[in-house]
């Protein structure tokens, strides 16, 4: 069988260990007596153990309903509440509590706010500056449905690195992404490129892509500036989502990594298990390790 066919059940190098470092053991004690909600516990990040004794986790804002319903995601969708203008701060203040040296922000997608919530994200990159001062930070943006300026305004509250998820090959966005476009979502890294600031994106595989289209979207975040990529395994959260076209396995995902390096990129993430913000704390520059 080949490692791009379906299978009933999930390979070996999928399977985890139990976290049990020091450090992540610090950081889950201080999530847990003070009800702190990362991504890293609600999503059940397979990367938590390295990722907390790291001093690195992800938060998400904005809430927990999305307005949009792309068919890989698990998030609820629907009608969201209103910003919570505490927020920025709430978030800046438990990354102190947690002794973080370096936060991942992402959001649900807000089309229903005028401004996509650009400004929640602005303040609260601002407020995680003023109260952690020496923090480094990455944002996982996304595209503000092309909101004129939200980008833009992203870019002006300098992060160490923006990154926005292509989640997929163009020929599989319509099926994937739902109401994302491709070309709009390159456009995105584009501007964070022409910046000066790092540019990060990250696709799935196992949802049916060819190999040449994986190395086609390699070319065409390359041209846009992306300095860092991710490669990971999609698995499929709930029955009302796609279904895994193939589990890639450890040898293929390297060969993908040595083909991004090797076309110019300065730092790839690929592997099975490799999520948006793997070793996000290395990618502040775009450098190798």
């Amino acid at each position: 069988m080949s490692d791009q066919q379906q299978t009933e059940r999930k390979p070996l190098w999928l399977k985890t260990k139990i976290p049990i470092g020091k450090e992540y053991v610090k950081v889950k004690d201080i999530v847990e007596k003070h009800k702190l909600h990362t991504i890293c516990t609600s999503g059940k990040c397979p990367n938590i153990d390295e990722c907390w004794g790291a001093g690195t986790a992800t938060f998400m804002i904005l809430g927990n309903i999305c307005t949009r319903s792309c068919k890989f995601c698990a998030v609820n969708t629907g009608k969201p509440l209103s910003p919570d203008n505490k927020e920025p701060m709430n978030i800046a203040k438990s990354i102190q509590l947690m002794k973080l040296r370096h936060c991942v922000i992402t959001s649900v997608d807000r089309d229903d706010l005028e401004d996509g919530g650009c400004q929640i994200w602005v303040e609260t990159i601002n407020a995680i500056r003023e109260i952690n001062p020496v923090i480094t930070m990455e944002v996982l943006i996304p595209d503000f449905q092309n909101k004129a300026g939200a980008v833009e305004k992203i870019i002006t509250a300098r992060p160490d690195v923006i990154s926005h998820n292509l989640e997929t090959v163009e020929n599989l966005t319509p099926l994937v992404r739902t109401r994302a476009k491709y070309r709009y979502s390159l456009e995105v890294i584009r501007k964070v490129s022409d910046s000066g600031i790092t540019s990060k994106s990250g696709i799935m595989l196992g949802l049916g892509e060819a190999e040449k289209e994986i190395l086609q979207t390699m070319d065409d975040l390359l041209s846009v500036g992306c300095k860092v990529m991710t490669l990971g395994q999609y698995l499929c959260p709930t029955r009302s989502n796609l279904p895994v076209s193939g589990y890639i396995n450890p040898e293929t995902f390297e060969k993908y990594r040595q083909a991004g390096i090797k076309k110019g990129f300065q730092h790839v993430e690929s592997s099975p298990l490799v999520r948006s913000s793997y070793h996000a704390e290395k990618h502040i520059y775009g450098v190798q390790f």
